[in-house]
């Protein structure tokens, strides 16, 4: 008798773990928003496989490229709500006007200074990590895209000049610090979209787009890019994120080797970003872009104007003391 509830318990206890690794099986979907085989999604399909092989392929990730799964502003919202598990994109702010601090234009010139302020362990790092928590997320890692500048339909005179109104309407993305950048240095920002962009851009409803740098361009917007202009607007870092609840359902093991794979992700990225961005500009010039020239001083005459009359407005519309404090511990 003894002998057979020895047997059982085991038995039981040989089932329990069965279903408990069952129930930790999971494939989770990850959008991001550019077309296949670009920098990110071939980085993001790295991160899977290795995933998938530190996991022994429990878990798995399934790549959405192309915004397949909604804009990005959506599909931040569905991975706070567990409808989509992970995304690796810019940060919205539709949610909370606070993300436009990670957009301050100007606020690194450098690629040293960039991965000073933005890497992680940083301070902005925990600045980010604490706005994505109260949405339900939690950041895994990063992804440096680029210093942005100005994609045009056209070519336009002295593009290169803060001072000088060009008459041309840029989209910009649903942003406020966008919209101002783009007004108060010869532009007309046109908040659209993403997903609306391009359309806006051959259809003549605008004349080009800004928020984006010459990888974006290159992979989304190269058919409509007459002239690029790299003014370097603002440092572009996407955060890979995936929804707390889900993150949480894991066992330990599989935690821990999601966060070594983003690790990775992010490390390899920082090693290749900077010849990336090159490398893209040379690409637009070949599918037919010129490449406006821009000086150290151009680029200066446009931090100087945007600091002036964007930063103050900004940093009061997101709270004078917490975005002042966020900068002075980021840039210090």
């Amino acid at each position: 008798m003894k002998k057979n509830l020895i047997n059982k318990l085991a038995m039981a206890v040989a089932l329990s773990v069965s279903l408990t690794a069952t129930a930790h099986a999971v494939t989770l979907k990850l959008s991001h928003v550019r077309p296949q085989a670009t920098a990110i999604d071939m980085d993001a399909k790295q991160f899977a496989e290795d995933v998938k092989a530190a996991t022994d392929g429990k878990v798995k990730v399934k790549i959405y490229a192309a915004s397949a799964l909604g804009d990005y502003t959506v599909v931040q919202e569905r991975v706070g709500l567990g409808a989509v598990d992970m995304a690796v994109q810019p940060p919205a702010s539709s949610v909370d006007k606070r993300f436009q601090i990670v957009y301050m234009p100007y606020l690194v010139k450098t690629w040293d200074d960039a991965q000073k302020v933005f890497a992680k362990g940083s301070s902005m790092r925990q600045t980010v990590a604490e706005l994505y928590d109260a949405q339900n997320i939690h950041v895994l890692g990063a992804w440096p895209v680029y210093f942005g500048g100005v994609s045009l339909n056209k070519e336009i005179e002295n593009a290169a000049d803060p001072t000088v109104n060009k008459g041309a309407k840029l989209r910009v993305p649903p942003i406020k610090t966008f919209q101002m950048t783009a007004d108060n240095i010869g532009f007309i920002g046109s908040p659209l979209p993403f997903s609306e962009a391009f359309t806006a851009v051959q259809t003549g409803v605008v004349d080009g787009v800004m928020g984006s740098g010459a990888e974006g361009y290159y992979a989304s917007f190269r058919d409509v890019t007459k002239s690029y202009l790299p003014i370097n607007t603002h440092f572009e870092m996407w955060y890979l994120i995936i929804n707390k609840d889900v993150f949480a359902e894991m066992n330990d093991d599989q935690r821990t080797q999601l966060e070594i794979a983003a690790d990775k992700f992010e490390a390899t990225r920082w090693e290749n970003a900077r010849g990336d961005q090159t490398k893209n500009e040379k690409l637009l010039e070949k599918s037919g872009a010129t490449i406006v020239p821009v000086s150290e001083a151009q680029i200066e005459a446009h931090a100087k104007i945007v600091r002036e009359k964007v930063w103050p407005e900004i940093i009061n519309d997101i709270g004078a003391e917490w975005a002042q404090g966020v900068l002075d511990k980021a840039l210090n």
